[in-house]
C-alpha cells in the first residue's frame, strides 16, 4: 500500500506504518548521544578534567564537528544503496563504541576524534537515516510522517538532560557515558524488529517517487549548481549554529544569568511540549499547504527568542524565550527535510539531504567555536544573542527571495 492510499486519520495512519515511524522515531532518540544538547551537560566536567578554557572546548568541538561535516558528504550518500535497517544497525554500532570511547577516553588529544565520532554517528547519521526514510518512504503523508519521527528528537531533548543532570550528582560523568553506550547497543534489535519487512531504496524509489522543479529528479550535483540551494544556506545553518550554541553554553548561561544549571534544565519539557505541537501542527499544514508556503516564515519566532534571551532577568522570561526558541525548532524537524523533497524530487534525496546534513553539521561546528572565542574575547553572551536575532531576519529573508522566485518551477500537482 503506497502513502497515497492510507487512510486519512492521523491514527490510522500510525497504526498503518507504525513499525517505520517507531524505527524513524528510534534513530532520532538515539541520536541524542552525538547532540549537542547532551555532550554539553558535561561541558563542565570535560573541561575541567582536560583544563580547557571555554573557547578550548569550543574549538575541539568545533573541530571534530567540521570534521564529521565532511565525512557526511560521503556518508550521507550510503542511504541511497543501503536499507536503513542495514545502515541503521552498523551507525548504532559504531555510536555505542564512540559512547565508550568518551567514557574511556584520557588524552585531550584525542578528545577531538571522539567528538567526530558522536556527532557522525549521532547527530549525523542516526538523524540523515530518520529523516529521509521518511521522505523517501512517503509522498502524501510526509509531513505527518517527518513529524511523527521526529518525535525522538522531542523526546530526547525533554528527558535525557532530565535524567542525565540528576544521575550526575550522584554518579562519575564518564560512567554516564557507558550507560549511553548500553542503550544506544539495546536499539539494535529493536531497529531490526521494526524494519523486518523494510523496502530497500531502489524499490521504493521505483514504486512511491516524486518528482521535483521542472518535472525531473535532481542530482546533487545539478542541485548545487541551482541558486535556490544556495538562497537556503544560511536557514539551513542558522538553527543548528545557534541552537547548538544555546545549549553548549546552557551552563555558563545559568551562571551569567544568575540561575542554577538544574533550574533552567527544568524548562526544558516546557521547550520540547510546545517543538512537539509546533512539530505535529507544521506537518499537518505541510501536507496541505506545501512546503513553498510555510518555510519562508518559520525562522522568524527566533528573532523573538533570542531577543528574549539576551534581556531575561528572571526563569520566566527565559520560559518565553524558549517558546518561541520551540516553535521554530518543531517546525524545523519537519519543513527543511520535507522541502528538499518537494522542491529536487526523492530519487537521489539521500544524496542531497547529506549535503545539507553536511551545511548543518557545519553550522553546529561554528556556533559553539565562534561563540566559545567571543566568550574568551569577552564579549557578553546576551551581546551575540542580539546578533544572531538579527541574522535570523537575514535567513527568513533569503528563503523568502529563493522560494518567491522558484516556486513556479514545481509540478502542478504539488
Amino acid at each position: 500500500m503506497t502513502a497515497r492510499a492510507l487512510p486519512t486519520g492521523l491514527l490510522s495512519f500510525i497504526s498503518e506504518n507504525r513499525n517505520w515511524l517507531s524505527a524513524g522515531a528510534l534513530l532520532s532518540l538515539l541520536s541524542s548521544f552525538g547532540q549537542t544538547y547532551f555532550i554539553s551537560l558535561f561541558a563542565a566536567e570535560i573541561q575541567a578534567d582536560f583544563g580547557l578554557s571555554h573557547g578550548g572546548w569550543g574549538g575541539i568541538y568545533s573541530l571534530g564537528t567540521m570534521a564529521s561535516a565532511a565525512v557526511m558528504i560521503w556518508a550521507g550518500s550510503l542511504t541511497d544503496m543501503f536499507r536503513a535497517r542495514t545502515l541503521g544497525v552498523l551507525v548504532l554500532g559504531s555510536l555505542a563504541l564512540a559512547c565508550l570511547a568518551m567514557a574511556w577516553n584520557p588524552y585531550v588529544a584525542l578528545l577531538p576524534v571522539v567528538i567526530f565520532a558522536l556527532r557522525l554517528m549521532g547527530q549525523g547519521m542516526c538523524s540523515h537515516i530518520a529523516v529521509v526514510s521518511m521522505a523517501r518512504w512517503f509522498v502524501a503523508t510526509r509531513g505527518r510522517a517527518l513529524s511523527i519521527a521526529s518525535l525522538g528528537f522531542a523526546a530526547g531533548e525533554a528527558l535525557l538532560p532530565l535524567i542525565f543532570v540528576a544521575l550526575l550528582g550522584v554518579f562519575h560523568w564518564r560512567s554516564l557515558w557507558v550507560v549511553a553506550a548500553c542503550i544506544a547497543l539495546v536499539g539494535i534489535p529493536i531497529l531490526m524488529t521494526q524494519l523486518r519487512t523494510e523496502r530497500t531504496p531502489q524499490s521504493m524509489a521505483d514504486e512511491n517517487q516524486s518528482i521535483g522543479m521542472d518535472d525531473v529528479h535532481w542530482s546533487r550535483r545539478s542541485a548545487l549548481r541551482h541558486p535556490l540551494f544556495w538562497f537556503m544556506v544560511p536557514a539551513i545553518l542558522g538553527p543548528s549554529a545557534f541552537n547548538t550554541a544555546f545549549f553548549f553554553h546552557q551552563v555558563y548561561f545559568a551562571e551569567l544569568k544568575g540561575w542554577t544549571h538544574l533550574s533552567l534544565v527544568t524548562l526544558f519539557p516546557l521547550y520540547t511540549s510546545v517543538a512537539i505541537g509546533a512539530m505535529v501542527v507544521s506537518g499537518i499544514a505541510l501536507d496541505r499547504f506545501g512546503t513553498a508556503r510555510l518555510i519562508p516564515l518559520y525562522q522568524l519566532p527566533m528573532v523573538i527568542a533570542f531577543g528574549v534571551f539576551a534581556f531575561a532577568t528572571s526563569l520566566g522570561h527565559a520560559a518565553i524565550g524558549f517558546v518561541f526558541l520551540a516553535l521554530t525548532t518543531g517546525a524545523n524537524s519537519t519543513l527543511p527535510n520535507a522541502f528538499w523533497a518537494e522542491f529536487y524530487g526523492t530519487r537521489f534525496i539521500g544524496s542531497i539531504k547529506a549535503m545539507a546534513t553536511a551545511v548543518m553539521v557545519l553550522g553546529s561546528a561554528i556556533g559553539p567555536g565562534i561563540t566559545g572565542l567571543l566568550i574568551d574575547l569577552q564579549v557578553d553572551l546576551t551581546t551575540q544573542y542580539l546578533g544572531v536575532a538579527v541574522y535570523f531576519l537575514f535567513s527568513s529573508l533569503c528563503m523568502w527571495i529563493g522560494i518567491r522566485r522558484y516556486r513556479g518551477a514545481l509540478p502542478q500537482l504539488a
